[in-house]
């Protein structure tokens, strides 16, 4: 769960402060749950909507920093690309990082989390059509940045 928070908020305090107030709010919110789906995939709902707030919310108030464009790809994506096997991946991760941020964060939350595309326009609150294009949209920008590094 925490690499999902990261992954959106790209902060290790934030993703912190999601993960505490994600278990907050499942545990307040327990009685709620249905059972419709499993506990773990609904925890990951939860952790997902509130990153993506709390991503939104910062990106209101606080310019871009000039010191991410000076970070390497295993410092702003999350993942360290130094433990992955394959080379494609490592080329795939760090050129996502390239795309603009909603790009990026649809794609993560469709290949990545694994969400489809119902869940991914709920939890953006994009309609299905909007979906489906701006995920045909980010594919197409990472093929072109992966054919460019090549």
């Amino acid at each position: 769960m925490y690499n999902v928070a990261y992954r959106i908020v790209k902060d290790t305090a934030e993703a912190e402060d999601v993960m505490q107030e994600s278990f907050i709010a499942a545990f307040s919110k327990l009685d709620s749950f249905k059972g419709d789906a499993t506990f773990g995939a609904w925890l990951k709902r939860i952790v997902v909507n509130n990153s993506i707030s709390i991503y939104k919310k910062s990106q209101r108030y606080v310019a871009i920093d000039e010191t991410l464009l000076e970070e390497s790809p295993e410092e702003i994506s999350g993942v360290d690309l130094s433990e992955c096997s394959d080379l494609r991946t490592s080329a795939v991760l760090s050129r996502m990082d390239e795309l603009q941020e909603s790009y990026r964060q649809i794609l993560t939350l469709h290949y990545i989390e694994g969400f489809d595309y119902e869940e991914i326009c709920e939890i953006l609150q994009i309609s299905y059509g909007n979906c489906r294009t701006m995920i045909s949209r980010a594919k197409e920008s990472l093929r072109k940045k992966l054919a460019i590094a090549s």
